[in-house]
């Protein structure tokens, strides 16, 4: 996924909840935990109306929702659902909550070996994101700042600049990389329960769902008595809930380790956090100073010396066995002198060197991509030149051509938060281009007579290295600049009215009351995909009928198949528009009499005549 893309998915997430009246809700949800209170009556908002559709609407996207679970369904068989039947269906399961059996499926990881993941059925994902919609909310307020991974509004991006900043402006120089051996298939289920009770999640209701789904049984394994599948929608959350403890412990040996005197912190224009008064009074004792940088199990502890880093490591060690019963790899763990040594994360890698001005020296930050990065951005590269070299047609050859430019967008994308970013993908583009000569040597051209695509052209259209292959561009590995990453805003926030704005714009030139009174009067005999995409369609148009482009009252809404059901047409979105009733009768008028009542009570100008009739078309009817 590019980042492009990963923003957008931010963005609707957001948008999805105003469609369905539930944002409010999330908030107050933020606000109550951020003030310590109990919850224990979540199961209401968790099985209502309105939190099913949405979590149908959130996932019916997701690329996953595609994947078949162990009854072999996807999403498409979920969008075929009678709206009301899904959500009594949804609400009955929650009842009496029985998981269906989990798909086991491995894939390659980086070294070589293999990473399980369990894939619930598209129902029980479903539920899970009903789950998690309501959950998150509440574990936002108490998670720690910097654990950075499957967060809202976090990336990986955050996590390399807080990683930068305690190794470069904060100079600590020595930090503790520890790999927790197995941590998904390992976390302990007694003891995630007792943290999400801490957190102030006391429904017992729900705790006993989510012990329920935690040992759903996984096809051809059994039933599992420790560990969150990766591969589930609630899954991340959870590991985020059981490593939320190890956050606040290390930030508890130094930044939140309380002092007699209360030291005034000052925020930087930036939104930062300056504590450097108290950090200066603690440094006069005999305390650890260190900062922990995480996302999801991978993170870093930094420390100001090698005596602090030993004894931080020893102790961190000792807690994760004793606390959450979680064991160290002892050949991946280990404590690096960043001035001396490359320390590698989220795959990059990165290291302090020294330079001299004047009498002083400094320290700055020199990062490259890792070598296990290079080398399978590379190999993947060349597997997708070899497919571009024999396409069976040439419709193929586009689409692995467009393939293969998304991929090395996306690689620019990521990496280059990566100071030596330039470098590297020369190293890269050096192997790349000499096979793309050989293998496509006929083909390829410098100059084409078709124009690039809008973004190659903003991106990549002033570069030497820009290629051709039958006419279509390809995106030149070589050309990428070092983009300095940066630390999530403090004011983005997902479940404040001023954290929201820093992200998007309320919907404007929406009515927000017909939106959801569409919203809670579905179309009965209709699918849920159907009512969904109403919805969409309703906000898209800015709640005007496509034809006469007059704003519409809820009671003159019809959401109009362009090509019939019985005619091969479905519920998809790009097949529905949205019109006025007086508009939508015209349409599928067949008698003289009716027609020329409706054409006079309308008033259709020729251009707006021209779109009735075209959608006429799609009826087999004739044109007016």
């Amino acid at each position: 996924m590019t980042l492009a893309n990963a923003k957008t998915l931010k963005k609707t997430k957001l948008r999805n909840a105003e469609y369905y009246d539930l944002q409010s809700e999330f908030d107050q949800l933020y606000a109550d935990s951020v003030k310590g209170k109990i919850f224990k009556n979540l199961m209401d908002l968790i099985s209502s109306e309105e939190n099913i559709k949405l979590a149908y609407r959130n996932i019916k996207k997701n690329q996953g929702s595609k994947t078949p679970g162990t009854d072999g369904k996807t999403i498409s068989d979920l969008e075929k659902w009678k709206i009301n039947d899904l959500v009594k269906h949804v609400q009955r399961k929650f009842q009496w909550y029985q998981p269906q059996t989990v798909k086991r499926v491995e894939i390659p990881k980086g070294n070589g070996q293999m990473r399980p993941l369990g894939i619930p059925t598209i129902m029980d994902r479903l539920i899970q994101q009903c789950i998690l919609q309501v959950m998150e909310p509440i574990c936002e307020a108490k998670f720690h700042e910097r654990s950075n991974g499957f967060r809202p509004n976090r990336s990986a991006e955050n996590a390399i600049s807080q990683a930068y900043k305690c190794a470069w402006q904060q100079k600590l120089h020595y930090v503790i990389d520890i790999d927790i051996k197995g941590f998904f298939e390992n976390v302990s289920h007694g003891k995630l329960l007792k943290q999400m009770w801490s957190l102030g999640i006391r429904d017992k209701k729900l705790i006993k769902i989510i012990s329920v789904m935690l040992k759903a049984e996984v096809a051809g394994i059994g039933f599992p008595e420790r560990g969150t599948p990766q591969g589930g929608i609630i899954s991340p959350l959870l590991s985020n809930i059981v490593l939320n403890e190890l956050d606040w412990w290390v930030a508890s040996q130094w930044e939140e380790f309380p002092t007699a005197y209360n030291y005034k912190c000052y925020i930087h224009s930036n939104g930062s956090v300056n504590r450097s008064k108290k950090f200066r009074a603690l440094r006069s004792t005999k305390l650890k100073e260190c900062f922990i940088v995480r996302y999801a199990d991978d993170f870093k502890i930094f420390c100001r010396n090698r005596q602090d880093a030993e004894k931080m490591f020893h102790a961190t060690k000792q807690w994760l066995k004793d606390r959450l019963g979680l064991e160290v790899n002892e050949e991946k763990s280990k404590i690096v002198n960043l001035r001396k040594h490359y320390s590698e994360f989220l795959g990059i890698k990165f290291k302090v060197k020294k330079t001299k001005r004047g009498d002083k020296i400094k320290y700055f930050i020199t990062s490259h991509m890792s070598d296990k990065a290079k080398d399978k951005v590379t190999q993947n590269l060349i597997n997708m030149i070899k497919q571009i070299q024999r396409p069976k047609n040439e419709k193929e050859t586009n689409t692995l051509i467009d393939r293969y430019n998304s991929n090395i967008i996306g690689i620019h994308n990521y990496y280059n938060m990566a100071t030596m970013i330039s470098k590297d993908c020369r190293d890269i583009a050096f192997r790349i281009n000499r096979i793309l000569e050989n293998r496509l040597r006929i083909r390829i051209k410098k100059t084409s007579e078709l124009k690039p695509t809008r973004y190659i052209e903003e991106h990549y259209g002033k570069s030497k290295q820009l290629r051709f292959i039958d006419g279509k561009a390809l995106v030149p590995i070589g050309y990428v600049r070092y983009k300095s990453p940066v630390c999530k805003k403090r004011e983005v926030n997902k479940y404040t009215p001023e954290g929201r704005m820093a992200i998007h714009k309320n919907l404007r030139d929406i009515d927000m009351e017909i939106l959801h009174y569409l919203m809670r009067n579905p179309v009965g005999n209709q699918s849920i995909e159907y009512n969904d995409n109403r919805l969409s369609l309703y906000c898209a148009q800015k709640g005007k009928c496509a034809i006469t482009g007059i704003h519409l009252e809820k009671e003159r809404i019809h959401c109009h198949h362009k090509v019939p059901k019985k005619l091969g047409g479905d519920d998809s979105y790009s097949n529905l528009i949205i019109i006025d009733v007086l508009v939508h009768r015209l349409i599928h008028a067949t008698k003289i009499e009716t027609i020329k009542k409706y054409l006079s009570e309308l008033k259709l100008t020729d251009k707006q005549m021209k779109k009735v009739n075209s959608l006429r078309k799609y009826l087999g009817l004739d044109s007016i």
